[in-house]
């Protein structure tokens, strides 16, 4: 037996344009590098992917920076910019042990006043999407389709 609601309504998945935008709204105020070409390659790689699909890739780039900080084995001095009072001030970042400027350390070393994780990277994103699949594959669309043709109506 088959269960009617009112209306089975079928939403398309996002158009190229469509997920460069959703890239660029989910990560809102972050902190990051990329520029506008990258929104674009990430949206033309995540073809098939939905909207929430594109919401779960930006939370795990999101974590990266957070995953290189708890396993740097070496922090550097670097200036940054204090965003509540503008005033430049030192703090400690990741970096390679081969780094002129390396001291080495933990992140449980670093006085939390004076850790600094890197931005958001586009290689952030390009690992997130590599462990990320799509939730809807060609089947369920044809599937969806099918019931349309069978059981939806139009307008």
């Amino acid at each position: 037996m088959r269960r009617r609601f009112e209306k089975r309504i079928y939403i398309a998945l996002p158009e190229v344009g469509a997920r460069a935008r959703i890239f660029e709204i989910h990560i809102g105020n972050t902190p990051h590098t990329l520029v506008r070409e990258n929104f674009k390659e990430l949206a033309e790689q995540t073809e098939g992917y939905s909207g929430s699909d594109i919401a779960v890739i930006v939370r795990d780039a999101l974590m990266q920076p957070v995953r290189k900080v708890q396993s740097a084995t070496h922090f550097k001095a670097v200036l940054h910019e204090d965003p509540e009072t503008h005033e430049m001030r030192e703090c400690l970042t990741p970096c390679s042990p081969g780094d002129p400027d390396a001291q080495p350390m933990t992140w449980e070393q670093v006085d939390g006043d004076r850790l600094l994780a890197p931005p958001v990277s586009y290689s952030d994103f390009l690992k997130a999407i590599r462990q990320t699949k799509p939730s809807v594959n060609q089947e369920d669309l044809e599937r969806q389709e099918q019931w349309t043709r069978e059981f939806g109506s139009e307008g």
